[in-house]
């Protein structure tokens, strides 16, 4: 199904409170990040405690209390509220169908607090809001009352595709934390999770028909120290790891349950030296490979051999059975074509093909893969390099050099996710005194920065501007070992992302946002959250 953008008629309304919660001076009119379309506050408050129960409009919808148990959970388990079920509850819930796609209305009163929405992932939107009118450590404890402000919401998103991308093949972080950098995307209403699965430096999935994949490929045998602009040095550990099928399973169901929508990447066809090192008869050369120590880009790329796409499709075809959702990403970036150049081969190819170019044989060898995964009922995803040598005719691009590629591919009837370098990686330092920041790549990119962006380039005609489908932030992880680096790299620019994505160009106020985020830094000290301070 082809993914939409939509940006409902638009209205904000903002009222003045002078309380957040009984005894807290809230500061700004409300906290909500992101901020929604239209929203009136006024006075007076509606008090949640564990004598409130909740009353579902449809008894038999399980999606509906499958999404509240997901968010009541952590206040039941820290003691906070109760929150039972009841008929004639004073806390209403449920689905209507009406509204755009993930859209909802919430109500809080003096007599109660009334949520509606279009459809489950909507229920779950006006929850997490819901929760940015309690105190911030609310989820945590410590709360017999919870004295919400008498509020009127209606909110829906801008783009149909708000994601954040996590590398985990440069390191490797566990189950656990996958799951818990999810419900970090879920608060804030990013719908996609891009999970960044294989590298020249590791393979982080189980193929059950190539068990080298796992045995060889997931494994290097040290990492280099620094960024390595000299001489190698390594510091002599041997390093990997892997997801099961298993352990993708549970995450993919963990994800959907949360409305997060995961898109594996399996890169092709450079990016492949630990593949390589496993099946080393897949390159145009005769190898060994070993899995890479260093970072960078390198030369042995797949040789688009009959075999190398077997390969390719058998592994895709396990890929497909564990992800349920409309795209496989396949990189197609950064794929030097030396070895093509010096391949028979691919010599042969290009005279048999009609080709002129090394940059065409790029071309056919994404447009056979789209034609397997369309064949199996997958859209393919990939980098602005899939442009060049011939995009395959259903393909999504991912611009990240910039927004030249994502204004191509729109004007040539392609959909377009925006995630340039310049405002959404966030590997870049925060700060211009990189001594006083966590070692990084280099670059800055400040909160400002990513607040700022604009998705949709001006000079695009309204038709192709409609193609541009989303945007998406990216967190390459050569230089982050843990997962509090993670968090470090991501909060509070993800915070400035969600509201890029979800909330109307024209009500983004920066300093208005930073007033905001105060309270979701708070909340992020609560829940153990690591994150970058803002700036004095």
């Amino acid at each position: 199904m082809r993914a939409l953008s939509y940006r409902p008629a638009i209205q904000v309304t903002i009222m003045a409170l002078t309380t957040f919660a009984a005894g807290c001076d809230r500061g700004p009119a409300h906290s909500i990040v992101p901020v929604p379309q239209q929203i009136v506050m006024g006075s007076g408050t509606f008090a949640l405690n564990s004598d409130v129960e909740v009353h579902f409009a449809d008894q038999t919808d399980e999606g509906a209390r499958s999404v509240f148990d997901i968010w009541a959970t952590p206040f039941r388990d820290s003691g906070t509220l109760t929150l039972g079920a009841a008929e004639g509850g004073a806390f209403r819930i449920g689905v209507d169908g009406e509204g755009a796609p993930e859209s909802y209305r919430l109500a809080v009163t003096t007599d109660g607090i009334d949520l509606t929405a279009a459809d489950h992932a909507g229920l779950l939107y006006g929850l997490q809001t819901l929760s940015q009118l309690m105190p911030p450590g609310a989820e945590t404890g410590g709360t017999a009352a919870l004295e919400l402000p008498v509020t009127e919401i209606e909110d829906a998103p801008r783009f149909a595709y708000r994601g954040m991308h996590l590398d985990v093949a440069r390191h490797f972080f566990p189950p656990d934390f996958i799951k818990h950098y999810i419900d970090l995307l879920a608060r804030y209403k990013i719908n996609r999770f891009h999970w960044h699965l294989t590298e020249d430096q590791g393979w982080r999935i189980e193929i059950d028909r190539y068990p080298r994949l796992t045995e060889i490929a997931a494994f290097r045998e040290q990492t280099q120290i620094g960024h390595g602009l000299d001489e190698f040095n390594g510091d002599g550990i041997r390093y990997g790891g892997f997801y099961t099928k298993d352990e993708i399973r549970d995450i993919v169901a963990y994800a959907e349950a949360r409305h997060v929508t995961i898109i594996p990447e399996i890169e092709m066809p450079g990016h492949a030296q630990a593949a390589l090192a496993a099946y080393p008869e897949l390159a145009c050369t005769e190898g060994p490979f070993e899995v890479a120590m260093t970072w960078g880009v390198f030369e042995d790329i797949y040789c688009p051999y009959e075999e190398t796409f077997e390969f390719l499709e058998n592994v895709l075809a396990e890929v497909i059975e564990l992800f349920p959702g409309e795209y496989i990403h396949i990189g197609g970036d950064e794929a030097p074509k030396t070895r093509w150049e010096e391949s028979e081969y691919v010599r042969d190819l290009m005279v048999r093909e009609g080709f002129n170019d090394v940059e065409q044989v790029q071309g056919y060898f994404i447009r056979r893969i789209e034609r397997f995964l369309n064949a199996n009922g997958k859209r393919l995803i990939g980098w602005d390099e899939i442009l060049e040598g011939g995009l395959p005719p259903n393909a999504t691009v991912m611009s990240w050099r910039g927004t030249i590629g994502g204004i191509e591919a729109s004007r040539r009837g392609h959909d377009v996710v925006m995630t340039p370098y310049s405002h959404l990686y966030f590997d870049y330092y925060q700060s211009e005194d990189q001594d006083a920041e966590p070692f990084a790549i280099g670059g800055f990119l400040p909160l400002d920065t990513v607040y700022s962006y604009e998705p949709v380039p001006p000079q695009l005609r309204d038709r192709d501007k409609e193609r541009i489908i989303g945007a998406q932030a990216n967190v390459w992880t050569e230089y982050m070992k843990t997962g509090d680096h993670v968090e470090y790299m991501l909060m509070p620019r993800m915070l400035a992302l969600s509201e890029v994505v979800w909330s109307p160009a024209e009500a983004k106020d920066y300093e208005n946002f930073l007033e905001r985020i105060e309270w979701h830094l708070a909340r992020l000290d609560a829940l153990g959250v690591n994150y970058r301070p803002l700036d004095d």
